[in-house]
């Protein structure tokens, strides 16, 4: 019985210096937040650009406004599948929740390369143009995904590199669907493998590094 005693003092000790854990937000407020900082910096760019010239081009062309709607979701699910997958228990399976997005951005994207008419007051991207849309995605990426990554840190996510693929298709579906509101070209084919590469670099850095970025140490 005097065994036992240094073993509850060392208990009571352990207790006494306990920091209480604060409870996290589920994984759709948490998405939510996230969303609030790519909406404000879509009401900057509209600020600046307007809302007129990308209202013209979906009405005269509806799949560039499908593709843009398809990258809007594909944001908005592949945050939340992230978020999610950092709540202990939680199925791997939570990875597919942004396919139906990722679907319909690349369908309706691959329908303007079939198209035989230019979207209203567009042009056919040059190369010089289209790297200037992959330099566009890239840089609003790295914040956004920033921010995602300081966000579930907290988490701990036991799948980090499946967690980091998701923060880099949310956060580069977030810069495509932004770069709609200043993007001036209709969707032929040079333009939209320089956003599948732009999309493709994003989620490729991410994964690489999902273990080191979603680490405590």
């Amino acid at each position: 019985m005097s065994d036992l005693r240094p073993y509850e003092a060392l208990i009571d000790r352990l207790g006494t210096d306990l920091v209480p854990v604060r409870r996290l937000l589920p994984p759709w407020l948490r998405t939510a937040g996230w969303m609030l900082a790519v909406a404000a910096i879509a009401a900057v760019l509209l600020m600046h650009y307007g809302a007129d010239p990308m209202l013209r081009r979906w009405a005269g062309t509806p799949d560039l406004g499908w593709a843009g709607m398809g990258a809007v979701i594909t944001a908005i699910t592949a945050a939340w599948a992230a978020f999610a997958l950092g709540v202990p228990g939680r199925r791997a399976s939570w990875a597919w929740l942004p396919l139906p997005g990722v679907l319909l951005w690349i369908g309706a994207s691959g329908l303007g390369c079939l198209r035989t008419w230019i979207a209203p007051g567009t042009q056919i991207a040059s190369m010089h143009q289209s790297a200037d849309c992959l330099i566009f995605i890239i840089s609003f990426s790295i914040p956004l995904s920033a921010l995602l990554i300081v966000l579930l840190r907290r988490a701990c996510p036991l799948r980090p590199v499946l967690t980091a693929v998701l923060i880099g298709l949310a956060s580069a579906a977030a810069s495509a669907s932004l770069l709609e509101i200043c993007h001036s070209f209709d969707a032929a084919a040079t333009d939209l493998v320089t956003h599948a590469l732009a999309v493709a670099m994003v989620v490729a850095v991410n994964a690489a590094m999902g273990g080191r970025l979603l680490s405590k140490a």
